[in-house]
């Protein structure tokens, strides 16, 4: 491993936030899924949940994919609603669903200083509402054209950076986040040898 791979995978696991995760409810488009992962990467998600109750699971994300950020991250996948959220209840306080309903809040009144997972659902059917009964609410992203939402993809893209901007100003990312434990399993996936370290 050359020394700059080393640093830059060493930065990248200073940077990631063990606070924050995506799930993904019966996604059926490949290219919103990758699209997502990506992102996830870019703004420091180590951990996502993928739910498929529609569909078989998908054995590996992004394989047609160059850019492919699944292999980077950690995928939970998921085929029952209850056992996701029990799962999720036990890394994260509050779970927040989009979702266009009365008491939706604005993704700008979510407080990501604590530990939060939003859930994005179906590019037709959006959150299932087994899954929004089981959530702390709703959010919606503020918007002021005719269309009332946005590609699954730009909507957790929009999400998250607002999260990593939060999240940034509180400095959250000045000091290491993922336990020892974790952090030390992702060196090894990625390739680090003792001497590397």
């Amino acid at each position: 491993m050359t020394p700059e791979r080393r640093e830059r995978l060493l930065t990248v696991l200073h940077n990631r936030q063990c606070n924050l995760t995506v799930v993904l409810e019966n996604v059926e488009d490949p290219h919103n899924v990758s699209a997502v992962l990506r992102t996830c990467d870019a703004v420091g998600i180590q951990d996502v949940y993928v739910l498929t109750t529609k569909a078989p699971r998908v054995k590996k994300w992004g394989a047609k994919s160059s850019s492919s950020a699944a292999q980077w991250l950690t995928v939970h996948q998921y085929t029952d609603v209850k056992e996701l959220v029990a799962e999720l209840r036990k890394k994260y306080d509050r779970i927040y669903t989009t979702h266009l309903a009365s008491g939706a809040v604005s993704l700008y009144d979510i407080d990501f200083n604590g530990s939060v997972a939003l859930v994005f659902g179906n590019e037709q059917k959006g959150v299932s509402d087994e899954l929004r009964a089981l959530a702390d609410g709703n959010f919606i992203i503020p918007m002021m054209g005719i269309i009332r939402s946005l590609n699954i993809s730009v909507a957790c893209a929009v999400s998250i950076y607002e999260a990593m901007r939060q999240k940034k100003n509180a400095g959250h990312y000045a000091q290491p986040s993922l336990p020892e434990v974790q952090r030390a399993a992702l060196l090894t996936e990625w390739g680090f040898k003792q001497e590397d370290l």
